[in-house]
C-alpha cells in the first residue's frame, strides 16, 4: 500500500474508486466500506484508495471537547493496510479544510486522482455545514464525473457499529463486546518507561507504558491480554487504573508479563486486551494485593491458555 500525505494533483494517474472516513477504530463497518472499494475497483481494473484526515477533524471542529481516540494514526495505518487498498490518501484536516464546501473539496480530490467510483457510509456528510450527505454527493458527482455507492451500516444487536458503541464498551469495561465490534480485540501501543518500581518490590515487575492522552483506555481494572513482543504474543496481566492502594493519582497502564524475564525499557509494546478480570480495588496492605494478583495471574493463565 503506498501512503501520500496531501492532495496533491496527479497522486494516482489511472482511474480510481476511493471511500473516505475518519475511520477510528477500524470496526466492522469500517472493515466494509474499504473492502467494498477494494473489491470494486479490482472488478474494475481500477486504483482502490481510501482517504482518511490527521489531526482527526474534531479536534479541529470541537477543540473545546476532544475525542478520545480508539486507534492513533499510525494503529490506524496498519489497520487499513491490512484491507488491501493501493493507496492510502492522510489528508490534513486544517481550519481552511473545515470551511471548504463539498464541491470545492471532491473538486481537489479529483484533480489528485481520476476518480471513477466514491464510496461512503449510509449517514456520511462532509465539507462546510456537513452539507456533503450522499445525496449532494451524487449531485457533485455528476459534475464531475464520479459515481457515488452508499454502505449501509453493520448491525449488532440490534442497533449500528459505530465508534461511540465501542467507547461506550471500553468506558464499562467490557472488552469483549468491544472486539465483537471492531472484529479484533480491542489494543493499545505505548513505549516502556519507568515506573515507581513498586512491582518489582512486591515480586511482580510492570511494565509501565506511556500511552498518548488522546488515547482511549479501558475502564479502570485488571484485565488478561497478550503482548506483541518479537514476533511472539506473550501473555500478561494489565491494570488500568491509579493504583488506589498505593494512593496513585494518575491513570497508568502496567503490564505484568507472565512467566517472562527481561529488560523492556524503552520498547513498543502492544497489548491487546481479552479479558477483564475484576475493577480495580484497594487493598488493605501490600500482602493482600499480592495475593491477589497471584490470583489475577492464574486466571489469566487459564483464560489465555498459557498454564
Amino acid at each position: 500500500m503506498e501512503i501520500v500525505r496531501s492532495l496533491a494533483p496527479g497522486i494516482a494517474q489511472r482511474p480510481a474508486v476511493l471511500t473516505m472516513g475518519k475511520f477510528d477504530g477500524l470496526h466492522l463497518g469500517h472493515r466494509q466500506l474499504i473492502g467494498t472499494a477494494v473489491r470494486r475497483a479490482r472488478e474494475l481494473g481500477f486504483v482502490s484508495a481510501a482517504l482518511t484526515w490527521d489531526p482527526h477533524p474534531n479536534l479541529v471542529l470541537r477543540p473545546d471537547s476532544p475525542p478520545q481516540l480508539l486507534t492513533s494514526l499510525e494503529e490506524k495505518i496498519d489497520l487499513i493496510a491490512a484491507l488491501g487498498p493501493d493507496l492510502l490518501i492522510v489528508a490534513p484536516f486544517t481550519e481552511a479544510t473545515k470551511t471548504t464546501s463539498a464541491a470545492a473539496y471532491m473538486a481537489q480530490i479529483c484533480a489528485a486522482l481520476p476518480l471513477r467510483e466514491l464510496w461512503v457510509g449510509e449517514d456520511f456528510a462532509m465539507g462546510r455545514g456537513r452539507s456533503g450527505d450522499v445525496p449532494s454527493l451524487m449531485t457533485i458527482g455528476r459534475d464531475l464525473g464520479f459515481a457515488v455507492g452508499a454502505v449501509s451500516k453493520v448491525m449488532l444487536g440490534g442497533e449500528p457499529v459505530s465508534s461511540s458503541r465501542v467507547r461506550g464498551l471500553l468506558a464499562a469495561g467490557d472488552v469483549e463486546g468491544a472486539a465483537a465490534m471492531l472484529g479484533r480485540p480491542f489494543g493499545l501501543r505505548g513505549t516502556v518507561v519507568p515506573g515507581d518500581q513498586r512491582g518489582r518490590l512486591i515480586g511482580f515487575p510492570t511494565a509501565n507504558l506511556q500511552i498518548r492522552p488522546e488515547h482511549v483506555l479501558p475502564a479502570d481494572g485488571v484485565y488478561a491480554c497478550r503482548i506483541a513482543l518479537d514476533g511472539a504474543s506473550l501473555p500478561a496481566v494489565t491494570n488500568v487504573g491509579v493504583r488506589p492502594t498505593f494512593d496513585g493519582l494518575r491513570r497508568t497502564v502496567e503490564a505484568h508479563l507472565l512467566d517472562w524475564g527481561g529488560d523492556l525499557y524503552g520498547r513498543a509494546l502492544q497489548v491487546t486486551f481479552l479479558h477483564r478480570l475484576r475493577g480495580e480495588q484497594r487493598f488493605s496492605g501490600v500482602d493482600a494485593l499480592v495475593a491477589q494478583i497471584r490470583r489475577d495471574a492464574d486466571a489469566a493463565r487459564e483464560l489465555l491458555g498459557a498454564v
